[in-house]
Formats: C-alpha cells, sequence, structure tokens
C-alpha cells in the first residue's frame, strides 16, 4: 500500500518542507485558550494531580527486578510515572501559559535524558557481554518505549521550545543529541531490529506503534535536509507495508480490541501523518484492507464497555474513541464516526497505561461531538481470523476458530463467550498484568493462557497445545454460527480422529453448543465453562447468572472457585471466576449437547 505510492510518487516530491508541527506551541495563546468546559477542567485536574508528585527515582536495582525476580512493575511503574508526569507539566504549562510552570517540564526532560537508556528491562536485549540484566548506553536499541518517550520529548521541545530557550539553549540541544543517537541514526541505519521486518516476517503492533513514533520525531527534528527526512519516511512506509503483509485482509486483530489501540490506530497515526505533511496527496483513505484494518474496534465491541477478549486483551479495555472516530471520519465510514464519539476517553486514560501524549493532544485539538452509543453490530464474521458474532433476543454469542500461534496467543480454538442482555455468563478471563513468564518459554504454565481454562474441552485428560500447527480445520461461518474442527489442537497421543464443534444461537436466543468427538482408543472429556457467576447445580440442569444450561444427558459435575487477585484481570471481573467441568466416562465416541437458554 505505502510503497506502491512511493514507487510512483516519492515523497520527497510531495513533502511539505519543513514539516509543521501538528499541534500550537504554548506561545499561541489564542490556540490554547481552550472553552471553559470540562475538558479544560479535565486537563488542570491532571496538572495538579501530577504537580504534587515528585519525579520518580529509577534505580539499577528496579531495572534488574524482571531478571531476578520476573517482576516488570518494580521498573516500570517508576519508569511510567517519570513520563506521565512530564506529559502533565507539559499540559498544565501550555493550557495556563504560565512559564514558571514550565520548572517541572524541565525536571522532567532532564532526567529523562539522564537515563542510560529508554528500554524498559522487559525488553532489554544482550549485548557486549551476552546476557545482560542493565541497559548498555554503548548499543543503542529501540523497543516501544523508547520511541514513545522520544515523540514525548520531541514534542516538548516542540510546544515550549521558545520558553525552554529563553532559560537556555543547552536543553532542547540536548533532546535533540539524545534522539539522533538513541532513534533517529539506529533507525535510518540498522536493520537488525526483529520489529523492521527484515530478520523476522511474524510483526505485531510493535511495528506500527514503533514506526508512528519515529515518524513524529523525524517531522519534527529534521528541519534542515529535505532528502533525509524523505529516505526516512520511505524506509518507515516499507516496515509498515511489512505489517500489513501479515495482517488479515478482513482486518481482524488477533491482539485484541486493547491491542488495536497500538496497532491498527497506530496505523492510523502513521497515515494520517503522511497524509498531512504531503498536503494530502499520499491518501489511503479509499484503500479497502485499510478501511477494515480500522473497523475492527466496531466489530469487536459487545456494547456496555465489554469488548471481545480472546487472546491477551481485557474484557473492558480502554477504547481510544477519538482515533476511531477519526478512523470514520477518514474513511467516510459514519458508523465508526459515531462509535467513536461515543467513546471518548478522560485526559487522565491517555496516561493510565503507558502515556500517549499524542494521542490526547489530537484528543485536545479534535473534539468529539457528545454522542449516544449507537447499537453494536447483529451479526459478525471476519473469515481471515475466524471470529464469529450473532446477537440473538438479548444474547450475543462470540466464538472463533483461529490457531494457537497468534499474537497473544491463548490455547483456545474453539472457545465461545455467551453475553446476556451485554453482561458475561460464560466469559474468557482474559489478560494478567505482564510479567518475565508472559512472553517466555513459561508462557503457558499461567493459568489464563492455558486451554483448561477456557470455554472447550479436556480430551484424555490433555488440553489443547500452542503452536500454528494447532489450528482449526473445516472451519463454516453458518447462518447462525459457526462450525469446525479442533482436532488438530490435541496432543497426537490422545489419537483425536475428529473434535467437530458447532455454535449457534436461535432467534428466541437460545444458544446450543453441540460437540462431535472421536479417538482411536477410549477416552475420558472434560467439558469446561468460564463463569461470571457461581455455577448452580440442579438435578436437571446447570444456572450460571441469567442463564440455564440444559445437557444431553447427565455429566459428573464440579465447580472451582477462581479468586480474581491479579490487578489487571480484576478491572474487568472484579471478585470470583468460576470454572464449571462437566466430565463424561470413558468411550471411544464423544456426542454432547449443551444448551443454554434464559432463565
Amino acid at each position: 500500500m505505502f510503497t506502491e505510492y512511493i514507487m510512483k510518487h516519492p515523497i520527497a516530491d510531495d513533502l511539505l518542507f519543513p514539516v509543521k508541527c501538528p499541534f500550537p506551541a504554548m506561545a499561541d495563546r489564542e490556540a490554547w485558550e481552550l472553552p471553559e468546559d470540562a475538558l479544560r477542567g479535565q486537563l488542570n485536574d491532571l496538572a495538579a494531580f501530577w504537580a504534587k508528585k515528585p519525579y520518580p527515582m529509577l534505580t539499577a536495582g528496579e531495572y534488574l527486578a524482571y531478571t531476578k525476580t520476573g517482576s516488570r512493575q518494580a521498573f516500570e511503574k517508576p519508569y511510567f510515572d517519570r513520563r506521565r508526569k512530564l506529559c502533565a507539566s507539559l499540559i498544565g504549562a501550555c493550557v495556563s501559559g504560565d512559564a514558571a510552570k514550565l520548572d517541572d517540564v524541565i525536571d522532567g526532560i532532564w532526567c529523562i535524558c539522564e537515563e542510560t537508556s529508554w528500554v524498559i528491562s522487559a525488553h532489554n536485549e544482550p549485548g557486549r557481554f551476552g546476557k545482560q540484566s542493565l541497559p548498555d548506553d554503548v548499543t543503542p536499541r529501540i523497543d516501544l518505549f523508547c520511541a514513545q518517550t522520544g515523540m514525548i520529548l520531541a514534542l516538548c521541545a516542540e510546544l515550549c521550545g521558545k520558553e525552554l530557550d529563553a532559560v537556555t539553549l543547552l536543553i532542547r540541544d540536548r533532546i535533540g543529541r539524545c534522539l539522533e543517537e538513541r532513534i533517529l541514526i539506529p533507525f535510518e541505519r540498522t536493520d537488525d531490529h526483529w520489529w523492521m521486518g527484515v530478520i523476522r516476517k511474524d510483526l505485531n503492533n510493535w511495528t506500527p506503534w514503533i514506526v508512528s513514533n519515529v515518524m513524529l520525531i523525524a517531522c519534527l527534528r529534521i528541519r534542515e535536509d529535505k532528502a533525509r527526512l524523505a529516505a526516512l519516511l520511505e524506509r518507515a512506509c516499507v516496515m509498515l507495508d511489512r505489517y500489513l503483509d501479515i495482517m488479515p485482509e478482513d482486518g481482524g486483530c488477533d491482539e485484541g480490541m486493547g491491542y488495536w489501540n497500538l496497532a491498527g490506530g497506530m496505523l492510523l497515526d502513521c497515515a494520517e501523518l503522511l497524509e498531512n505533511v504531503t498536503g494530502g496527496r499520499m491518501s489511503f483513505r479509499n484503500d479497502r484492507k485499510f478501511i477494515n484494518i480500522l473497523s475492527y474496534p466496531r466489530h469487536a465491541y459487545l456494547g456496555g464497555g465489554w469488548c471481545v477478549n480472546f487472546a491477551d486483551c481485557d474484557a473492558r479495555p480502554e477504547i481510544c474513541g477519538e482515533r476511531i472516530a477519526r478512523a470514520g471520519e477518514m474513511t467516510g465510514t459514519p458508523e465508526l464516526t459515531a462509535f467513536g464519539a461515543a467513546h471518548g476517553m478522560t485526559p487522565m486514560q491517555y496516561l493510565n497505561d503507558t502515556p500517549q501524549l499524542w494521542r490526547l493532544l489530537n484528543a485536545v485539538f479534535h473534539r468529539l461531538p457528545a454522542r449516544g452509543e449507537p447499537e453494536p453490530e447483529s451479526d459478525t464474521w471476519l473469515p481471515d481470523l475466524q471470529l464469529r458474532i450473532c446477537r440473538k433476543n438479548g444474547i450475543t454469542l462470540v466464538c472463533k476458530a483461529g490457531h494457537n500461534g497468534e499474537n497473544h496467543n491463548h490455547n483456545d480454538v474453539g472457545s465461545f463467550m455467551i453475553y446476556a442482555d451485554g453482561e458475561p455468563e460464560i466469559a474468557d478471563a482474559g489478560n494478567m498484568i505482564y510479567t518475565a513468564k508472559t512472553f517466555s518459554a513459561e508462557r503457558y504454565t499461567l493459568w489464563n493462557t492455558r486451554g483448561m481454562y477456557h470455554n472447550i474441552p479436556m480430551i484424555g485428560g490433555t488440553e489443547q497445545q500452542p503452536g500454528t500447527e494447532r489450528r482449526a480445520r473445516n472451519v463454516h461461518c453458518l447462518p447462525d454460527g459457526m462450525e469446525l474442527d479442533m482436532a488438530l489442537c490435541y496432543p497426537e497421543e490422545t489419537g483425536i480422529t475428529e473434535c467437530v464443534r458447532r455454535l449457534t444461537a436461535a432467534e428466541d436466543g437460545t444458544v446450543t453448543v453441540t460437540d462431535s468427538i472421536r479417538t482411536r482408543t477410549a477416552q475420558p472429556v472434560t467439558w469446561v465453562f468460564i463463569a461470571r457467576h457461581e455455577p448452580e447445580i440442579l438435578s436437571d440442569a446447570v444456572c450460571i447468572g441469567k442463564l440455564k444450561m440444559q445437557t444431553s444427558h447427565p455429566f459428573t459435575a464440579d465447580v472451582e472457585e477462581i479468586r480474581v487477585d491479579d490487578a489487571r484481570m480484576a478491572r474487568s471481573f472484579p471478585g470470583m471466576l468460576w470454572r464449571l467441568t462437566l466430565t463424561e466416562t470413558a468411550a471411544c465416541a464423544h456426542d454432547a449437547a449443551f444448551r443454554f437458554v434464559r432463565r
């Protein structure tokens, strides 16, 4: 998409150089005189909240915690708090126009420039001394948050440049040298960062996330060499096309809705920036795959703040409504614009996770009209992602096929969720706070990633296994649901020859799950259901919240209480989840049906 355009229209020919900053400087008081409304109050509250807090120390011990104890939070909390405070201080200075408030901005800039590296401990790579647990300033690397830190500093230098220079020219000079040494030069001269797509083709959100920030940094910093900026942007476009190569045509995000903000949403940032710096000539508003990627949030939304949350996705993620609304405006998709407008974030939310200053400024200067939430789509089928959603009479059935080597994968081929009146009853536990185990060989020792904690059967005492070869076959979209065979997802020693699952939602809201399992030798089968409310075992059924589950024949039932003590998961599922298991005695053929009706 990007390189095809560049081959016909080199960026240097279209580039409006030097590039104008997309946001007004602090000195532009007319632009920063925001109306006396809720947004202005929220911005002032944000600045006041962080003004009370000091910039935290970053110690070697906190960095080492990742390799010593597996904790990411020990370093990441103070690391991101530094950046949150700097962003809030910048906003406070710009909104007020008070030069005295720049003291906090300068302190933040200076302490961040003093950091040995902007790469977080979990992303640190082996360097000159082999496996290393501390950062090395001699071999600069670019990870997600190095690039994001650079973006924050570049915007600080741009928005407050005149005021910073009045204090000393050293501040912007220091920012410029750090951005060159840590980001721009490595980006231009090396191909050995995996997310560039040269040494690895299995890309993910890292590519558009990093590239978008590098592109903005380059546009703000390279002011005297048009050829250099054009070459850097063209290099970035090649990387973006490598990312697009691995994206499905239907635009589905296998990393989940929460990651769309940092994947498809970042791709939008790149496209919007390229459009702006070329005066609208480099535009992809009519590209079908691009539109599909930008439309994924609308497909994955279940209503009431709930989203499809297969893989490492929160069931109630923060939704970047401003970006979604902008996607709708760019692509002429009114329903996407309306959906985004109904999901505006507060300024505090833009800084809550990984501080998104660029997004916050977009929200300030791209105001969304107040709108009510539109109805979720009644029916969704993404054939490449193999995601199916059916809504019938207040019941929503969500089911997936796919494979067990997806980005942020959980072993969950054939799993499903049921929502009743907009609330989950049969659920997916979703994500937890990341640790050293999360992206290691020990990933599938974490309970929330394992097949035995998803709504799929265990066969012969075994659960689904990871790997791209562990995939659904014979996948069919049905008018009222989906059918698939998940036999390949289980270990070969189980002797499974067939494991066909059919999931349907009738017009009255009744959901039926039918499994046909064939094994070469007798194997016991246990069906697993993750429930949001405690199951009540009756003689003829199981009651789960608003649902009653009727079974085709008797099973041995058991209920396990899952205490949700992970802070991230608790944002979606505070308190408890329950694991209901129904076990059938050993047999070579298992045909079972589970019928969920409203109580």
